[in-house]
């Protein structure tokens, strides 16, 4: 079954390119396009794709705005930032508002596939640069923040990129278990999103920044 991908930028060459570069492979279906947040909005609530390429600078409505409107009202909904600014405000920006990927466009098509395939299976997926910026920026607490010694697992497993059913399988416990171990560690840190929990353990040295 192919990944169905919605495209979101404001001009028109770069989602027509992408579009063009995206289908020629059997795994990945673009299913639609937006040039603004507000028609990602729409298009998203009506096609409900498994992960939206965002842009973030864009007319009516930006991209981080949007993203945190996506995953309030669809959480199911996988979304990566691909955009050209590598600016910290841009990069935590579309973090906190719960994109799971930074992508910049230069990314080579080999790992925009890859990273959309990760996306979808919940994988988080940062550029080198953005990682590093996000290192700095993105502010969690101090220590293991009441952490059992299962949710410490799960949380590393989770931030070397395993997917749930990955670190089920793992674990040897079920998936929807991984899910709601995910869901109170999430709780716990206070953060909002997969990957700003990977950015703790990264920061706290649970794990090796991949």
């Amino acid at each position: 079954m192919s990944i169905r991908v919605l495209l979101v930028d404001d001009h028109a060459v770069v989602r027509q390119g992408l579009e063009l570069f995206l289908d020629g492979t059997s795994e990945i279906e673009v299913i639609g396009e937006a040039a603004n947040g507000r028609e990602a909005l729409d298009q998203a609530a009506r096609l409900n794709p498994d992960v939206v390429l965002m842009d973030l600078l864009m007319p009516v409505m930006d991209g981080i705005t949007a993203t945190a409107k996506i995953r309030e009202e669809l959480p199911s909904v996988e979304v990566v930032a691909l955009t050209s600014v590598l600016e910290d405000a841009s990069v935590t920006g579309a973090i906190r508002a719960g994109a799971i990927g930074y992508l910049l466009k230069d990314t080579n098509g080999n790992e925009l596939r890859r990273a959309i395939k990760a996306a979808a299976a919940g994988q988080v997926q940062l550029s080198p640069e953005a990682a590093r910026r996000l290192m700095n920026e993105i502010q969690t607490p101090k220590g293991h923040a009441g952490l059992t010694d299962r949710e410490l697992e799960v949380l590393c497993h989770l931030a070397q990129g395993l997917t749930n059913r990955e670190i089920a399988d793992l674990l040897c416990i079920g998936h929807e278990t991984v899910k709601t171990h995910v869901s109170r560690v999430l709780n716990k840190l206070g953060t909002r999103s997969r990957t700003e929990a990977a950015l703790y353990a990264w920061r706290e040295g649970l794990v090796r920044v991949p």
